[in-house]
């Protein structure tokens, strides 16, 4: 008789794409970041902040460890300009969530992709291990969006592409990206896709957007799409993380 074949089971894969909010920009409301600790279904989970995006900013990352290092989390951090780890992969691969702050998205694109960040981040994620960020660390995950890089904004088209299309984040919380990011679609130098309050989360499970969960009332997320010449935007509401 024939040896039975092992069936293991493919952990879900979830992305947190916060337009805004989290420890970083509302450190006196941690529903967002309570919700992500929860996917992981851990009571202490391990927590990787990576901060590229602002440079390695020492106080970013001492911003982090004060939120997570404690009975919450345990909590670290990857540098990559002053780098450390030499075995990203298997650092990485050892976490519950990896936590993308905020910053240049561009430059932060070619770091990863210099240290083979990129590959790297695409097997944790199809591993079952918990992506998130905000502003820069939530646009990093689509094929693109919007983005102040270059100083004014712009289109951003050589995301991860984890996720489909394009993403804009602060939607309410900068006047010009409302405005610019539905130009862009309506243009076709965006793919449709998704735009994100301050206090918002666009909530992916595998490449399927599951509910977009909020730590403020008023914040929603959006879809955008090109329908003949015009940007069409559809609110989502939010389920408010609260009470």
């Amino acid at each position: 008789m024939g040896k039975a074949k092992l069936r293991i089971k493919r952990r879900e894969r979830h992305i947190v794409a916060m337009g805004g909010g989290g420890f970083s920009m509302e450190p006196e409301n941690p529903l967002l970041d309570d919700f992500i600790l929860r996917l992981t279904g851990k009571r202490r989970p391990r927590v990787c902040f990576v901060g590229t995006a602002s440079g390695d900013a020492d106080g970013y990352a001492e911003r982090f460890h004060a939120a997570f290092g404690n009975d919450r989390a345990l909590a670290s951090h990857l540098g990559l300009f002053r780098r450390t780890q030499v075995d990203l992969r298997a650092y990485l691969m050892g976490q519950d969530v990896i936590y993308v702050g905020g910053g240049n998205t561009a430059n932060m694109l070619a770091v990863w992709r210099v240290h083979g960040m990129d590959a790297i981040l695409r097997r944790a994620w199809a591993a079952g291990v918990v992506m998130c960020g905000v502003s820069a660390g939530a646009l990093c995950w689509f094929g693109g969006g919007v983005t102040d890089s270059y100083g004014p904004l712009a289109a951003l088209d050589d995301g991860l592409g984890l996720l489909p299309g394009s993403m804009c984040p602060h939607y309410d919380g900068e006047a010009q990206r409302r405005p610019t990011y539905q130009a862009l679609v309506r243009r076709g130098q965006l793919a449709a896709g998704y735009a994100a309050d301050d206090g918002a989360g666009l909530h992916f499970v595998g490449r399927r957007l599951a509910e977009v969960v909020t730590s403020r009332r008023e914040a929603a997320g959006y879809r955008v799409e090109r329908v003949g010449r015009r940007a069409v935007e559809t609110r989502l509401e939010g389920r408010y993380l609260g009470m």
